[in-house]
């Protein structure tokens, strides 16, 4: 079995090669992690790691084409999508459909995980959100990402591959100040909290995102590469189940957990606000029944992005908020 994980070298792409690495592993597993500036990891003698961006039509073909699976994660972000327009054409569509397309030139249909987002969704949400509401997306990171979603569904129903699209929600908690991530402001709250250093949060406190941990959003990934047997009419992009809960509640919560209180501010930005920051309820969606899941408490979802950032000894002494992982 070949595993290709495209953005190895990403906070997801990273703790998911950490994971796939962790697991039994059957005499035939290889895995293949490709980033740029990705570095070798000497004790798995079973990994290849390819330092590329995967813009080489004929290095793509042969590092795609004899993958079993593929997790396809590599991706320009929001923010920087929007203020470079060609490097997102390049990276977050060309080069995606040049992996599916490579994918697809097997004999064997692959099992294609695809990082989508819920920046398909764009701004005009309604009340609730299922898996009829149409994506309308309003930034081209959005746009990319559903013109991905539809091909790797047409790939599908001709049976060129077995693909999956899954939408992920805002992702917490990443290190650093998450560069070119227009969410990144979710992040940022964690780890000010952890330091105790004051933040100005670009939303009002009664703002509403969806949000999932980095460790959750791997089990996600995890599960889309086993889960089979697709009912009648199963979407190919699924948007994940989610916490939807108020930027407050988040601050509160990491509060509880790290038992501090720096100086938080709320100054609201309008468009970060009516991007991130409005977002309606999730109901009826795929995904629960399909066995992907959400943290399940604010409190279980605060304790694994600490971990996961690196933060956990920060947390006071009992705080650990955990729920056990699929």
């Amino acid at each position: 079995m070949h595993t290709l994980v495209t953005g190895a070298g990403g906070f997801i792409g990273t703790l998911l090669c950490d994971r796939l690495l962790a697991r039994t592993q059957s005499s035939d597993s290889r895995y293949t992690f490709v980033d740029r500036g990705l570095r070798a990891r000497p004790d798995a003698t079973n990994v290849r790691v390819l330092q590329s961006d995967l813009a080489s039509g004929a290095e793509l073909a042969d590092i795609v084409q004899s993958a079993d699976v593929v997790y396809h994660l590599a991706a320009v972000p929001g923010g920087a999508s929007e203020s470079d327009y060609a490097l997102s054409r390049r990276v977050n569509l060309d080069v995606a459909l040049a992996v599916l397309e490579a994918s697809a030139a097997r004999t064997r249909p692959a099992r294609v995980i695809y990082a989508s987002s819920i920046a398909v969704y764009g701004l005009a949400t309604p009340d609730e959100v299922d898996d009829d509401t149409p994506p309308r997306p309003s930034l081209t990171y959005g746009a990319h990402k559903l013109m991905v979603e539809t091909a790797l569904a047409d790939l599908s129903r001709r049976g060129r591959i077995d693909g999956l699209a899954l939408r992920l929600p805002g992702i917490v908690a990443r290190p650093g100040s998450g560069e070119g991530l227009r969410s990144a402001f979710m992040s940022n709250l964690f780890h000010a909290y952890a330091h105790g250093r004051p933040y100005t949060v670009p939303t009002s406190p009664d703002a509403t995102v969806w949000v999932m941990s980095a460790d959750r959003a791997v089990d996600n990934l995890l599960h889309g590469a086993q889960c089979s047997g697709w009912p009648a009419g199963t979407p190919r992009a699924l948007t994940l189940p989610v916490m939807r809960v108020t930027v407050g509640e988040l601050a509160a919560a990491v509060g509880r957990a790290v038992g501090t209180e720096p100086p938080i501010t709320y100054e609201p930005d309008p468009d970060i606000e009516a991007q991130f920051g409005r977002l309606p309820r999730l109901t009826g969606c795929a995904a629960g029944t399909l066995g992907f899941a959400s943290d399940g408490t604010i409190d279980a979802l605060v304790a694994r992005a600490l971990a996961a950032a690196g933060l956990s000894g920060c947390m006071r002494a009992g705080a650990t908020g955990r729920a056990p992982l699929e």
